[in-house]
């Protein structure tokens, strides 16, 4: 079998003595208690699919297996207490357990290394005597891939379109099969076959979570480090962190998880998901499996994990963010003394003023100029004007409505603008409308269009329109036709 350059250079008798002194994966399955280590940490993280868990609660749990494991096996010897037993587990000699601090929490937990779960993962597929191997999902899903990717990378606009009324003749036979009943169906051996495959890849993705959190964590460590003891300016430091960022985020693997990650988002998606799996887990043939039922919900645990390598992310922002606040207040710090330096030596040669100019300045102050302070462009609104003969009226119109003034509270409509947008991007003013409904009729409705135009985040389209409903003080029910108005953040 031939292997690619890179492989053959991670398999060398230097590469492997060097993973054995010091892999934490490597070190694990040859540890003296290893088989004890790799039980419980596969009990309560994997099989229980936690992804965290708080230093107290884990200790619990470690007392009561170690008990267990002495009562049925008395001749093993276990001395110390559970507590030492997971801080020397998340120690850097052996680097099986992650200890860290949660946002907003005074208490340390604990999760699973990337190489704990790939030494637990090799030592489960090890040991595991498979009496069923899923290979013909596995067939259709090459094939699936391999026409993805030669459709993906066709450039001559023929062969796509044949290819695609290919498909679609496909298509009108399999409706006009299930029309007249005759559509075929997998048997129980297909469908176990295929279940199989949907769970080892589910649970593989939380696997991926892991290790693309702990680049995140590699980086955000190494940024710190760099912190502490850089002593050069600014930009080199922001410029050689932001290049690291952006070498992962551009990678294949930040890319791919920045496509999962926006198809996980979606509502639609996730509901659709969650249909299906329900769907899935209802066949009798995947009953007969006994599959764990927590896999209908695994999509909300890929959310988790997903949001921990987000605010893995985040923490990176604020410990650039503090760091510029460090040097900004080092640099304030300067200025100051520079003045006062300044100032005693003009104390000093106070009666020795010289004569004429001998200083210029431009300016007392910087005139910038950003781009980004610039608004947009908005092609102008064109009225539609009509030419119609305007008749005198002779009917008499009360003025007593243009003398009742209402008090619109702008405070009140401010705060309805701010909790409809609380999760959420952007909403329009039907959306506010429909929750917080008009009390003051037009004249809360104009303080709203008020509000939006002097808003540079809000957006007034005019090529689109939108109504708004609401009942005035005799009952009866008013609608305003008005260009769609969006509130941002």
């Amino acid at each position: 079998m031939v292997q690619s350059p890179a492989r053959l250079s991670t398999m060398t008798y230097h590469a492997l003595q060097e993973a054995n002194r010091s892999h934490p994966a490597w070190r694990l399955l040859r540890a003296e208690h290893g088989p004890f280590v790799i039980a419980f940490l596969s009990h309560a993280f994997l099989s229980a699919n936690i992804r965290s868990i708080a230093q107290s609660a884990l200790v619990v749990r470690l007392d009561d297996y170690v008990h267990r494991l002495r009562d049925d096996f008395p001749e093993l010897n276990l001395p110390r207490q559970a507590s030492q037993y997971l801080d020397e587990w998340a120690a850097d000699d052996h680097g099986w357990l992650r200890k860290y601090f949660p946002p907003d929490a005074d208490e340390p937990h604990f999760d699973l290394t990337p190489a704990t779960e790939k030494a637990i993962g090799w030592i489960s597929g090890l040991l595991e005597e498979k009496r069923f191997v899923a290979t013909e999902s596995r067939l259709v899903m090459l094939f699936d891939l391999l026409k993805q990717l030669i459709e993906g990378t066709e450039t001559n606009p023929d062969v796509r379109v044949a290819e695609l009324l290919k498909r679609r003749a496909q298509i009108d036979q399999e409706i006009l099969a299930a029309r007249e009943g005759r559509a075929p169906l997998m048997d129980a051996t297909q469908v176990r076959d295929r279940f199989l495959n949907i769970r080892g890849i589910a649970r593989g993705l939380l696997s991926d979570f892991r290790e693309v959190e702990q680049n995140f964590r590699d980086l955000d460590r190494g940024v710190r480090e760099q912190v502490a003891g850089w002593s050069g300016g600014k930009g080199d430091l922001l410029q050689e962190i932001l290049g690291q960022h952006d070498s992962i985020s551009e990678s294949d693997q930040g890319k791919s998880f920045r496509a999962f990650w926006d198809f996980l988002m979606s509502p639609t998606r996730q509901a659709e998901l969650s249909a299906m799996l329900k769907a899935v887990i209802s066949l009798e043939p995947v009953r007969e499996l006994e599959p764990d039922p927590r896999l209908v919900r695994v999509h909300y645990d890929w959310l988790d994990a997903g949001e921990s390598a987000q605010r893995t992310v985040a923490q990176l922002s604020q410990q650039l963010r503090r760091f510029l606040d460090d040097q900004s207040r080092l640099e304030s710090r300067r200025i100051s003394e520079i003045i006062r330096s300044i100032e005693q030596h003009a104390l000093a040669i106070r009666d020795e003023a010289p004569t004429g100019a001998f200083m210029d300045i431009d300016d007392v102050a910087p005139d910038v100029a950003l781009a980004m302070d610039r608004k947009l462009y908005a092609p102008p609104f064109t009225p539609k004007i009509t030419q119609e003969a305007v008749e005198a009226g002779d009917q008499r119109i009360p003025v007593d409505a243009l003398l009742d003034q209402r008090f619109v509270d702008r405070t009140r409509l401010l705060t309805n603008i701010r909790r409809a947008l609380e999760g959420r991007d952007q909403v329009s003013l039907t959306e506010i409308v429909e929750r917080n409904p008009l009390e003051e009729g037009l004249a809360e409705l104009v303080t709203y269009l008020a509000i939006a135009s002097e808003d540079s985040n809000s957006v007034i389209q005019d090529e689109r329109h939108e109504s708004v409903r609401w009942t005035d003080e005799q009952g009866a029910e008013r609608v305003a036709f008005l260009p769609l108005v969006i509130f941002t953040r």
